[in-house]
């Protein structure tokens, strides 16, 4: 069995083993399973199903129910990646958990204070709400996720785990320093940039820019210099290639983007 799918296999007993905390208690959303395990064949065809009419969160009960009773499966991976993909699902739409709040916007709010209250981020707020831009109506209430999040980064696998009070919510495929450059210990994001300028030996790399290797975001640590940011080289993700920062591609740093405030904390380890 390959390093991989032991480590997809891992991760999903992490994801079973907290989906109750995650987004609701268990039996919230029941997967009927008459006596003893339910037939992987009939969960499955439940968790297709209800992901086919909306139904996320009991769609996704159903997928971590799949991995607690068949852990063995060859398809444990693939169900662990339908697991995060709709916790990101869940994230971006205006469905309530025991993890955010529904909000009522009092007169003098704006997406920055609410988020500020919250820790939060004004763009996943703006995301679950389907806004379009940054007004806001007195009296509309609107959903607010309060729980923090974190970011462990391991070297080892290039991965980075996207954490919410330690239950993993996506994991990314990142690429980390040549020569074991990238620093271990726990940082915090303190700077968050759109389209950042790179500023390398005194050149200065305008957005955009095929040689401007930071790519669409920058989440900056506070470490100078060092922070996880996007490529324009995609096909190098998942090795050590970088000058010591963290690598994504640039659709998942943008998301990462979104969700994580300035002040969250980040782990990295060998």
């Amino acid at each position: 069995m390959s390093r991989k799918i032991i480590l997809g296999i891992v991760i999903a007993l992490i994801l079973g083993l907290g989906a109750a905390i995650f987004f609701g208690k268990r039996g919230a959303c029941p997967i009927s399973s008459g006596k003893g395990r339910a037939s992987l064949a009939g969960l499955l065809s439940q968790a297709k199903d209800l992901q086919g009419k909306g139904e996320f969160l009991a769609a996704r009960e159903a997928y971590v129910k799949l991995l607690n009773d068949f852990t063995n499966s060859n398809e444990a991976a693939n169900w662990q990646k339908k697991i995060e993909e709709l916790n990101i699902r869940l994230l971006f739409s205006s469905s309530v958990t025991p993890k955010s709040a529904l909000y009522e916007i009092k007169s003098g709010d704006t997406l920055t204070k609410i988020a500020r209250e919250f820790k939060t981020t004004p763009e996943l707020i703006a995301r679950s709400n389907n806004l379009t831009d940054s007004k806001i109506i007195p009296g509309r209430k609107i959903k607010v996720w309060s729980a923090p999040f974190n970011i462990l980064v391991d070297k080892s696998q290039n991965l980075l785990f996207l954490k919410s009070d330690d239950e993993v919510v996506k994991t990314y495929i990142a690429s980390t320093g040549k020569n074991n450059s990238t620093p271990t210990g726990t940082f915090k994001i303190t700077n968050k940039l759109v389209d950042p300028t790179w500023f390398k030996s005194g050149a200065v790399i305008s957005p955009g820019s095929p040689d401007n290797f930071l790519g669409s975001r920058w989440l900056g640590f506070d470490l100078a210099s060092y922070g996880i940011h996007g490529t324009v080289d995609p096909q190098s993700l998942g090795k050590q290639v970088t000058e010591g920062c963290v690598r994504l591609s640039n659709r998942d740093v943008e998301e990462l983007y979104i969700i994580v405030p300035a002040g969250t904390e980040v782990t990295i380890v060998d």
